[in-house]
């Protein structure tokens, strides 16, 4: 009696067993097609190779060009053990038995969507410029690669583009096209709106009435443009050149000489200067002159921007 119930156990655990494991063998026999999507967790990384387990009866192999477009991928690096990846199958057989995918071609459209978005809000991000080309740089975002014109590296004109090679600047979006693959980048808008601030910071910290140096940069018919000792630049309007009435700024000033002024203003972040305040030896409560002349006034970046096409 004893042995028959031993035998009744030995047989119910062999039949859980096979249960079980026809469960898991029928799980393992789903079909795949080519274009499915499926996720797995990585279990091997090699330089080349990432290996998924997929809960099927073969593995899923993505070789290292069809994780990223990004020729600097390293899988080492940015893969590991444990992590879970979506990928799409593009083979069912790799000649031996395992699934062949690709990550790449199932976070295109992600990224191409997350590059629109970008675009329409304008988001400044950092990129390394991966190689120089005829009229421009490439690199590569969200894994797509991408043109920097050369008109747009840098807020000035870059004379030697192989300066660029290797470096990591700020960029925008100004073309993200899915349907011709075309993701063209600014590093100008962000290094415009960079230099914008800067100045910004270095107006607010300039004091009115404060006596500097500086250099006449360019003379108008209305005033001259001063480049002060602290970097900045301001107007010098025509009624603050004399004390006595000129018909033009060129009738005293030569472009290239040194000058002694007073700030008289830094409203709306534009420096207005004074010389007839300087001689007067004494304050003076300036009207603050308006110009409308495309290009700059007092740092020759607020007006800049305005109007300025990325």
């Amino acid at each position: 009696m004893e042995e028959e119930m031993k035998t009744d156990a030995i047989s119910q655990e062999r039949m859980e067993t096979m249960d079980d494991y026809a469960a898991e063998l029928e799980a393992s026999f789903k079909r795949v097609r080519e274009g499915d999507t499926v996720t797995g967790t990585v279990i091997r990384v090699s330089e080349d190779q990432v290996f998924l387990d997929l809960k099927y009866y073969a593995e899923g192999i993505i070789n290292k060009e069809d994780l990223s477009s990004d020729p600097d991928f390293n899988p080492l690096v940015e893969i590991h053990t444990g992590e879970e990846i979506t990928a799409t199958v593009i083979s069912t057989d790799d000649g031996e038995g395992n699934l062949v995918l690709s990550r790449k071609l199932q976070n295109d459209q992600a990224a191409w969507e997350k590059l629109r978005t970008m675009m329409e809000d304008r988001t400044m991000i950092a990129v390394k410029i991966s190689e120089i080309v005829k009229g421009g740089a490439v690199v590569y975002l969200e894994g797509i690669r991408g043109f920097i014109p050369a008109s747009k590296l840098a807020a000035e004109y870059v004379e030697n583009l192989e300066d660029f090679s290797g470096k990591t600047i700020d960029v925008t979006v100004i073309t993200a096209d899915e349907e011709n693959r075309k993701l063209v980048l600014s590093g100008k808008e962000p290094a415009l709106l960079k230099q914008k601030e800067e100045t910004g910071r270095k107006i607010a910290k300039c004091q009115v009435g404060a006596v500097m140096e500086g250099t006449v940069d360019t003379i108008k018919d209305y005033g001259a443009f001063i480049n002060l000792e602290n970097g900045l630049s301001g107007l010098l309007h025509i009624s603050q050149i004399s004390n006595q009435r000129i018909k033009h700024p060129g009738a005293v000033l030569k472009e290239g000489q040194t000058v002694k002024v007073k700030i008289i203003s830094t409203a709306d972040n534009k420096i207005s200067l004074s010389m007839k305040a300087v001689e007067a030896g004494e304050e003076e409560s300036a009207e603050i002159f308006d110009y409308k002349e495309e290009g700059s006034a007092s740092t020759g970046l607020a007006n800049l921007l305005k109007g300025l096409k990325f």
